[in-house]
């Protein structure tokens, strides 16, 4: 299974999604990395838009491509929100970039509920990895 991630402008209920990858999502993946560099958010969206120009990527206008409804399941998920990239590992409580996430478990951070959204698929952007012998 890939390290999925999920991109947005904002936190909260309301935050924009941007989009999704399948593989890589973790922080220092090629493709976060490059987006939590961002220091403004012109800079983070065409970040973003980079990082979704690979077979795993999703756009919005693909549908949101997990099945579950919000980001608490993703593995991590990235937001510009006043001038700062935050992170949140399984929905856990926000944390800044380049700083250490909390140590506790909380699941706090809030997320748009996509479930209206969802495009399940089963193909590159899915991130699940099919072995067969």
């Amino acid at each position: 299974m890939g390290t999925r991630a999920d991109f947005y402008v904002g936190r909260g209920e309301n935050a924009e999604w941007l989009g999704s990858i399948a593989y890589d999502g973790y922080p220092d993946g090629p493709r976060p990395a490059a987006a939590l560099e961002a220091t403004t958010e012109a800079s983070f969206r065409d970040r973003v838009v980079a990082a979704l120009r690979h077979d795993d990527g999703t756009k919005p206008e693909n549908g949101w491509p997990w099945p579950w409804d919000t980001s608490h399941t993703t593995d991590y998920a990235y937001a510009f929100d006043g001038g700062t990239v935050y992170i949140s590992c399984f929905g856990c409580a926000w944390y800044m970039a380049g700083e250490e996430p909390p140590d506790d478990n909380d699941k706090s951070a809030v997320f748009p509920n996509m479930k209206d959204r969802k495009n399940v698929t089963f193909g590159l952007r899915s991130g699940l990895l099919i072995l067969r012998g």
